[in-house]
């Protein structure tokens, strides 16, 4: 098949879209995406300046998914003054599986000139996920505390390095899965949070959803890769041979999240769209939720243990910890 823009073969069939592309007009079609995201959610602010620039801080995890996104900012920014790039690794403690990843993000960034930096579980909470799935004393799934931890300590060590913006890579599906868990879990409140931090956060809520509505005092985040579905995430990686881990995590296969990735993709097959549907459907009832939840003037309190934003005296990452 011929690409839609070309004579050349086409390397990818976006069914939902109708169309296919050969490797030069797919990646500009993944990098066009990203961009829009980047202006439509207004991630560099109007007083950004070469004097004063923004630090935006890159979950960079090794995969796929950061690897894209750091290459496509990278290549955006890299000559405008106004944009300072960081890379962020979290080390899990996961035997087998990120020691890999975490070699390829500092390729990655030191391709690239961009300033990286790794935290560890054990330095951060005294703690290995190996160790925590293994005792998990609450019979939780193990993404249910990795997730509480990642969030906690790329918030507290992207404040640490002065960033202005945290980004993380969470594509397409990561949105869907995370809209159906919330419907499925008829937790209105999570729903709620997603799209306004200012009622968050709550255990066991997901990241906020799209900046800039953190409040005074909770640092904006944003997921410039969330129109892009997985597939053409791993594909653009593949043609730009990036450097990326591209391995499950060995916990994954337990979490109610993969459970709903199957079915989504089953869905996607046989109705091309369903998961941008989905993403929209869901960011209306979540702002209609938000309304309802949200007091004029009220902002996130404080973890009275380590100080970080929680909605009552104790985080819910201090919970687990001492839980475990």
């Amino acid at each position: 098949m011929a690409c839609a823009k070309c004579d050349e073969p086409a390397v990818m069939h976006a069914a939902y879209a109708g169309t296919h592309l050969c490797a030069s007009h797919f990646r500009a079609f993944v990098e066009r995406r990203v961009r829009q995201r980047v202006r439509a959610d207004g991630l560099l602010g109007p007083d950004a300046t070469p004097e004063d620039p923004e630090t935006w801080v890159l979950g960079l995890s090794g995969g796929k998914d950061s690897a894209a996104l750091v290459q496509i900012l990278h290549e955006t920014f890299d000559e405008d003054p106004r944009v300072e790039l960081v890379g962020l690794t979290i080390h899990e403690g996961i035997e087998g599986y990120r020691d890999e990843s975490l070699e390829a993000a500092r390729a990655l960034a030191d391709d690239l000139g961009v300033r990286h930096e790794v935290v560890t579980y054990d330095d951060e909470f005294g703690v290995q996920m190996d160790d925590v799935a293994e005792s998990d004393p609450l019979g939780m799934a193990p993404c249910a505390y990795c997730g509480v931890f990642r969030r906690s300590a790329l918030a507290r060590h992207a404040e640490r390095l002065g960033a202005d913006k945290l980004l993380t890579g969470h594509n397409l599906d990561d949105e869907a899965e995370t809209a159906l868990m919330n419907l499925l879990e008829g937790d209105v409140f999570q729903m709620a949070s997603h799209y306004d931090a200012s009622l968050g956060p709550f255990p066991g809520a997901p990241d906020d959803g799209p900046p800039p509505r953190a409040p005074s005092g909770l640092l904006p985040r944003a997921k410039p890769l969330r129109d892009v579905p997985e597939k053409e995430v791993a594909l653009y990686a593949r043609l730009r041979d990036l450097p990326a881990h591209i391995v499950e995590c060995p916990h994954a296969g337990e979490s109610f999240r993969g459970e709903l990735q199957d079915l989504l993709l089953d869905l996607e097959e046989s109705h091309p769209g369903t998961r941008h549907s989905i993403l929209s459907g869901y960011e209306e009832l979540a702002a209609l939720a938000a309304e309802r939840y949200r007091e004029p003037g009220v902002e996130a309190g404080h973890c009275g243990q380590c100080g970080a934003p929680a909605s009552g005296d104790v985080c819910r990452a201090c919970e687990l910890l001492e839980a475990l």
